[in-house]
């Protein structure tokens, strides 16, 4: 990790894993509601745990070849990381501080540094707590930071706090979030639930100060009050605001209404013609869209960057015995998903939920996949996918520790690793899916005369052929197929002897 040697020397009497003097000490407590005492709640929370901030190593992202620096110091915001360890071990919160980093820097930052505080809970007013802001606003001036990200969700209030003490810009993990998905939006319906996502979180956030928490018109005479009509207590720009995010928020829903129809009468096709659907599902970056490319050859973008995709890609494949059906990529899952992102994205979501199988695509060489797994699996029971027969598949298997991954193999029942990259496990993977689509349930008996073609193919790719002879009058064929293949083959079907 590089470090700012200069910075640190400059600042020696700050050190992140100091004592503080006693009226920091009682300042801290009281922030808190924590003594030194033994006490309740204080299970497992040592007296320097709570007293320190945690330094994480790794979390610097500066570069040292000269000619990038000079380049990207105009562009990169140069942020520190901030989190709050309340639950789970050490190495949890380092893996979602580390999740963080990687976030901010697909988001187009330099993180400088991260730091970890040990708490029961988050502070109601300032995340970390009052004596610990006084250390974090040090270390920001010391590294020359511009933007402090917290590890969490913020409330207005501590937003606010925080800005005023740090002096920078601060930010939460879900704006992060949204941010990126900004960036990533490439289609009309996916630029529509960002901005939806966004202005759901804006609006509980509006600040006003000065002239905008002054009144409109007011109840001033003449004409720069407004005159007759334009009297009583008008309206503030904070609230003039609130209603333009109102609006525009309607609008969107209402645009989203639309192509959700449309969504739907492209799934109501497929059903009408009993195409099955396989949805992949899974954490960000765990190579969603390389499995589909290596399993359909759709040609979807590729990136080793969170989010990379966020639009759905639905492409069509068939069995080895000629069953059309389809595949479709969804957007990626990310530990605490924000929740307008899940209610933005519900339309797109949907596709997850209306599958007939689900393909959980999960990166086998991440340090705890099983938290991914369980992320994800919240989001699907959030959008009523729970019940989506369901196919963990552990991508990057080449990258993987087999070690680590036996725990998974031995919970997972079913479970089968592959690698996009490499292209092992991939043909297995695809006999596993053709095996788990729905059958069709009707066994049809016919003879189609050869001016029918058209029915001999959608018996081959809508059902499963058992046998095919060609006849003198015409093609006879045992098959199953779907009830309403079936009733168009009737009028065709040999009797039975």
């Amino acid at each position: 990790m590089t470090t700012h040697s200069n910075a640190y020397e400059e600042i020696n009497d700050v050190d992140l894993d100091l004592t503080q003097d006693d009226a920091l000490d009682d300042e801290e407590t009281s922030s808190t509601g924590y003594d030194d005492t033994e006490g309740p709640g204080l299970e497992g929370l040592e007296l320097e745990e709570r007293q320190a901030l945690r330094r994480v190593a790794g979390m610097s992202t500066e570069l040292t070849d000269i000619s990038e620096v000079e380049y990207r110091k105009l562009l990169l915001e140069r942020v520190l990381l901030v989190g709050v360890w309340t639950e789970g071990s050490a190495e949890d919160a380092e893996n979602s501080l580390a999740e963080l980093k990687l976030l901010a820097e697909t988001a187009g930052s330099e993180v400088l540094d991260g730091v970890i505080q040990r708490r029961k809970k988050p502070d109601a007013a300032t995340f970390i707590g009052s004596g610990k802001v006084a250390d974090l606003r040090n270390l920001v001036a010391a590294l020359g930071a511009d933007t402090v990200i917290a590890d969490g969700e913020l409330a207005p209030a501590q937003l606010r706090n925080l800005e005023d003490k740090l002096k920078v810009k601060v930010v939460d993990r879900t704006a992060l979030i949204l941010d990126i998905f900004a960036q990533h939006a490439k289609s009309k319906e996916g630029k529509a639930q960002v901005e939806l996502a966004q202005l759901q979180y804006m609006k509980q956030r509006l600040r006003g100060w000065g002239g905008n928490l002054s009144r409109q018109a007011g109840g001033r005479v003449g004409a720069a009050g407004g005159g007759i009509g334009g009297r009583g207590p008008g309206e503030t720009k904070i609230e003039t605001d609130r209603r333009r995010i109102n609006t525009k928020i309607s609008k969107l829903r209402r645009e989203l209404k639309e192509m959700k129809g449309t969504r739907s009468t492209m799934r109501q096709e497929r059903r009408r013609h009993s195409v099955p659907s396989v949805a992949i599902a899974g954490y960000t970056n765990a190579g969603k869209s390389s499995l589909l490319n290596a399993i359909t050859g759709a040609g979807v973008l590729v990136e080793n960057a969170l989010f990379a995709t966020l639009d759905p890609t639905t492409r069509r494949t068939t069995t080895s015995d000629g069953r059309v059906y389809t595949f479709t990529d969804t957007v990626g899952f990310v530990r605490h998903l924000p929740h307008d992102i899940v209610e933005a994205f519900r339309s797109t979501l949907e596709e997850v939920a209306d599958a007939d199988l689900l393909l959980h695509v999960v990166d086998g060489s991440h340090p705890d996949p099983m938290a991914q797994i369980q992320a994800v699996r919240e989001v699907l029971s959030e959008i009523g996918a729970v019940d989506v027969p369901e196919i963990i598949v552990i991508n990057k298997g080449d990258l993987a520790d087999q070690l680590a991954l036996a725990p998974i193999l031995h919970r997972e029942t079913g479970a089968i690793v592959v690698s996009a990259r490499t292209g092992e496990g991939i043909d297995k993977l695809k006999a596993l899916v053709e095996a788990s689509l729905p059958q069709p349930h009707i066994t049809v008996d016919a003879l189609l005369p050869y001016d029918r073609g058209d029915l001999v193919s959608r018996v081959h790719s809508e059902g499963s052929v058992d046998t095919l002879e060609h006849t003198g009058d015409g093609t006879r064929l045992t098959a199953r197929v779907h009830p309403q293949l079936a009733g168009e083959l009737a009028p065709y079907q040999v009797a039975a002897i």
